[in-house]
């Protein structure tokens, strides 16, 4: 069972690590749409696509690069009181939290595949059987939702970005949660928090 969980914990602490070290970049290519769009506005026509690109691009970064945030232990914690307990209190205290993230992560997830469903022009409560029955070939894609602006890009794929980085923050909650239950039992895993 430990080496089961020490597997899981090792996956998916490799694959959310590649995944935010490959998103840390998209950091520049944030800063060039933002770039181009105030070349354009100052000397040439504005751009109708920038502002909203760019906005998507924020969204793919943050969501994608939260996972590998969660892992490295640098979210916001208000550290009244938890630098003086002892490593076993603190691990207490992360598990529940924990716990919390990913009833909060489960919550998010499925209303991100219900908006995701919406996108792909499902009209149904049940997204989860309608992307089963997508994969299985039962369901097909109806009208593709835009967005109301000038430009009208399809939504669905920052949506399907947001789904994606949403169960990535899932498993990596899953993988800190098996962390601070082995810092409970006065073991530890490879890849915890420092």
């Amino acid at each position: 069972m430990i080496k089961a969980l020490r597997g899981y914990v090792r996956i998916v602490d490799a694959m959310n690590r590649g995944v935010g070290r490959a998103v840390m970049w998209g950091l520049f290519a944030m800063m060039g749409i933002l770039l181009f769009s105030s070349i354009s506005k100052t000397f040439f026509q504005p751009s109708l696509w920038t502002l909203e690109m760019a906005q998507f691009a924020m969204v793919a970064y943050y969501v994608l690069g939260g996972p590998y945030s969660i892992q490295l232990g640098s979210s916001v914690r208000m550290d009244l009181f938890y630098h003086r307990w002892t490593d076993r209190r603190k691990a207490w205290f992360d598990a529940i939290t924990v716990l919390l993230l990913i009833f909060y992560l489960g919550v998010l997830l499925y209303g991100g595949l219900g908006s995701t469903a919406y996108s792909f022009g499902y009209w149904g409560t049940e997204p989860i059987s309608y992307f089963a029955g997508l994969l299985a070939g039962s369901e097909e894609i109806g009208r593709l939702e835009r967005s109301s602006t000038a430009w009208r890009p399809y939504i669905w794929p920052i949506k399907f970005i947001m789904v994606l980085g949403f169960s990535l923050m899932l498993l990596q909650a899953v993988s800190e949660l098996f962390k601070d239950i082995a810092r409970i039992n006065g073991l530890e895993f490879e890849g915890a928090r420092t």
